[in-house]
């Protein structure tokens, strides 16, 4: 019997990451299964670390996916030829999908259309979208009518209350997915040199480079600024940071005031003599992402997917703006009403000194908080559901394949039947 192939399609770098825990589960139940992507956003790196084949082109704009932060941004990703990307990529995925036997599409109405415009049957991941936000999900119409479609077999939602809400709303298919990363956030043992019974900070600056550097400079900036107001005993900070910011440590040592020694960046308080050097440190890992996510008692946290996965383990968030593209004021402000009382967001536009002293001050009294810091370990699970989503995910998969070829089976007898009696 020849193997099954799935085309993967997908609008977003959280959007890659999810879909790439699935294909990993994919690959442990059904090995055999051939497996290709059409990342619309970005170069699909997450595709690419898996050596899954990418069908069509790709191309990182200047809004990296996020140009409805900001009108600007969609001028730059047109002037970049967005379009003209587009079009080539739709045409790779209606070339492509004839071979198929099934498509999942993960992200808003654009992968959702690619998808339906297969006329293949797809299997949905509405996973940037939620209920959460509004308290109820809002559906444009053109993704309405691909949701609604009969080629669409099942639309996963990242959080239950979005699935209970499109049941609500007539989507009976709507099922509850989960965060598909969440299930490999397992601690890996790493030695995070942390002392015993100190609080501990970790900051995510992002993944998306620059902005991310521009983020951590942001964050080393409140680190000094938490150092000024923390307790006696003291905080500890450690960064998790991807592999391209960890090679622009030196120049934002330099240009932060900051020294750096072996991924460790130390910084004096101003007033200090050489003899008695109080300094507040920074230990930054690009491989411990899990243990320092774990290990943390507060995250400082400037990005998207990785403070969900934080909140969803019970840790409380603390969010300043940035210039963006990203994480502007309005992503955290959304992020806040997605995450609940486990996110803060300080200020209201990019962060200012002012802003810095009033989150550093915010970190101080929310560790402070038992009361609070209880809630927020309640209020992960709750919103965002135990782990086990890739594996929902792909077992539903392979489950549709095997009802697929079993119609097929099914057809292939009715034809056979007729051409009998034909004969006769």
């Amino acid at each position: 019997m020849p193997s099954k192939r799935i085309l993967f399609i997908s609008n977003g770098h959280g959007e890659d990451n999810h879909t790439s825990h699935v294909i990993q589960t994919l690959r442990q139940l059904s090995p055999s299964i051939e497996m290709a992507a059409m990342p619309i956003v970005g170069e699909g790196t997450a595709y690419r670390s898996l050596k899954i084949p990418i069908i069509g082109p790709t191309q990182t704009m200047p809004s990296g996916g996020f140009f409805y932060m900001k009108r600007l941004y969609l001028l730059k990703d047109f002037q970049s030829g967005l379009v003209g990307l587009t079009w080539r990529q739709l045409q790779a995925v209606l070339q492509y999908a004839p071979n198929c036997d099934l498509i999942m599409a993960t992200g808003d109405f654009v992968s959702q259309t690619f998808a339906y415009l297969t006329k293949r049957p797809f299997v949905s991941f509405i996973s940037c979208l939620s209920a959460l936000y509004e308290g109820r999900l809002r559906i444009n119409p053109l993704l309405w009518h691909d949701l609604n479609s009969a080629r669409c077999l099942a639309v996963f939602t990242r959080d239950a209350h979005t699935t209970f809400d499109l049941q609500r709303q007539g989507i009976a298919k709507a099922k509850f997915g989960g965060i598909p990363a969440l299930d490999r956030l397992v601690p890996a043992g790493k030695d995070l040199h942390l002392k015993p019974n100190i609080p501990a900070i970790a900051l995510l600056p992002g993944s998306r480079m620059p902005e991310a550097a521009r983020n951590f400079c942001l964050q080393l900036q409140l680190v000094k600024e938490i150092a000024q107001v923390m307790p006696e005993s003291g905080l500890q900070f450690r960064a998790a940071l991807v592999p391209n910011l960890m090679g622009e440590l030196e120049n934002i040592a330099q240009s932060q005031g900051w020294q750096l020694s072996q991924g460790r960046l130390t910084y004096s308080l101003s007033g200090s003599s050489a003899e008695e050097l109080p300094l507040v440190e920074v230990r930054c890992y690009s491989d411990a992402f899990s243990d320092i996510l774990y290990h943390s008692n507060l995250v400082i946290g400037m990005a998207g997917l990785a403070v969900d996965l934080a909140v969803a383990i019970g840790k409380p968030i603390i969010q300043i703006p940035g210039e963006g593209p990203q994480f502007t004021y309005q992503f955290a402000e959304a992020q806040t009403r997605l995450l609940g009382i486990s996110a803060q967001t300080i200020g209201t536009g990019p962060a200012t000194p002012e802003t810095l002293k009033q989150a550093a001050q915010r970190v101080v009294e929310t560790l402070q908080d038992a009361d609070y810091l209880a809630k927020c370990q309640k209020n992960g699970p709750e919103r965002f559901g135990t782990p086990g989503a890739s594996e929902r995910i792909a077992r539903f998969l392979l489950n549709s394949l095997g009802e697929i070829d079993s119609r097929r089976q099914e057809a292939a007898g009715r034809g056979q039947k007729v051409s009998i009696v034909r004969r006769l």
